[in-house]
């Protein structure tokens, strides 16, 4: 093989890395309103924080929270206490805090 074959391979190989990574990619902000919508609606919402990985929202009614829903979000694991919940979300977590906070 000569050295424009491996060149013509090589942009293939590429293109087809750049379509598989914008098709994985997921809009964020239609997955924070997901979420949100998942909490009760951003008048349910009082209090959001984020440490590391963790998303800790404080809630005004946890019931009207769908946990379930949150986890097909991406979620790692949910923890509730009292009127809160923390959401193990990965790198994602201050992103959602900020995109939220901007809403409210």
């Amino acid at each position: 093989m000569n050295i424009i074959q491996y060149v013509i391979i090589g942009v293939v190989l590429l293109i087809i890395s750049l379509v598989i990574v914008k098709l994985n990619k997921r809009n964020f902000n239609v997955e924070a309103n997901k979420l949100i919508t998942y909490l009760g609606g951003k008048d349910n919402i009082i209090n959001t924080e984020y440490n590391m990985s963790r998303f800790k929202v404080i809630l005004k009614d946890v019931s009207l929270a769908n946990k379930e829903a949150i986890q097909r979000l991406g979620a790692k694991g949910i923890v509730e206490i009292d009127n809160q919940l923390k959401i193990i979300f990965g790198k994602n977590a201050r992103q959602l805090k900020k995109y939220i906070e901007d809403i409210k």
